[in-house]
């Protein structure tokens, strides 16, 4: 239960930190912008041209005599739209994080400098292009695996109680650990740590995962909640990585003596 409380922690120390740090919180909104605009157009789309979809893909109903016709195609189209909104809560993160690569990698590399007792951050040394294919194809073989877990679940959903009681949490488990997933590599990819080894880094700490990701998947279930959270849940799984790794981190008193030292020292160069 510890690592439960934990791994909250880190999502409210780096909402903390991009709140006192205004400009890396400004710029980590955009693509979060970006990413809602193209999923709300293509729900959007749905919704409107659905039931056509339905209609078009199921030619052998169309001599069904009502109300089984529209009952059928009814139920598709509901289904249809609650898988695409599952797609889009699983894959938010994945093409937020994929559009925004240089604006996430700077953020997280300026949390490392800001709580590495040495004001370092690890760097991958690799090309911006290089970073996105490899992030690129994480993300495809992140999603997959969500996916069969979504079906999974969606197909349980149907079982009576279970599906409307236990299905449901255990999706929001499973959705918070692959978005923790997702998160935690824009600084675990800067330290050379390969997919494989992150999920069982991952696996070997499910209940911080759990404590961390769980409570953020509810919240992204909100579309405009999910843009505001990214840069602070960006900037929370750095923190995270760090203590998955091993490394020391300054805490925030520390950090707070620190800019203290820098201000006196500032304010006596100008007096003299």
């Amino acid at each position: 239960m510890h690592d439960l409380g934990v791994g909250f922690g880190y999502l409210v120390r780096g909402q903390r930190w991009v709140t006192r740090h205004g400009k890396q919180f400004g710029f980590g909104l955009i693509p979060g912008l970006i990413t809602l605009v193209l999923y709300a157009a293509a729900l959007t789309a749905l919704a409107l041209w659905g039931t056509d979809f339905t209609a078009w893909a199921t030619p052998f109903a169309d001599d069904w005599s009502s109300p089984w016709l529209g009952l059928f195609r009814g139920f598709l189209t509901a289904v249809l739209f609650a898988l695409a909104l599952l797609l889009s809560v699983i894959t938010f993160t994945a093409v937020t994080l994929l559009l925004g690569q240089p604006f996430y990698e700077n953020l997280s590399e300026k949390v490392d400098r800001d709580v590495s007792p040495d004001g370092t951050a690890p760097e991958s040394g690799l090309p911006l292009w290089r970073e996105l294919l490899i992030s690129a194809r994480d993300s495809l073989r992140i999603v997959a695996r969500a996916l069969v877990w979504g079906v999974l679940l969606f197909a349980l959903g149907f079982v009576p109680f279970v599906g409307q009681t236990v299905v449901p949490v255990i999706g929001f488990f499973v959705t918070g650990f692959f978005l923790t997933e997702e998160l935690t590599a824009v600084a675990l990819q800067r330290r050379g740590v390969v997919l494989r080894d992150r999920l069982t880094m991952l696996r070997s700490r499910k209940r911080l995962i759990w404590g961390f990701g769980t409570p953020l998947a509810l919240a992204f279930l909100v579309p405009f909640v999910a843009v505001f959270l990214m840069p602070g849940a960006v900037a929370g799984a750095t923190l995270m990585a760090r203590d998955l790794i091993g490394e020391e981190t300054r805490e925030e008193g520390d950090e707070g003596e620190d800019d203290g030292e820098e201000e006196a020292e500032q304010a006596g160069r100008v007096s003299r």
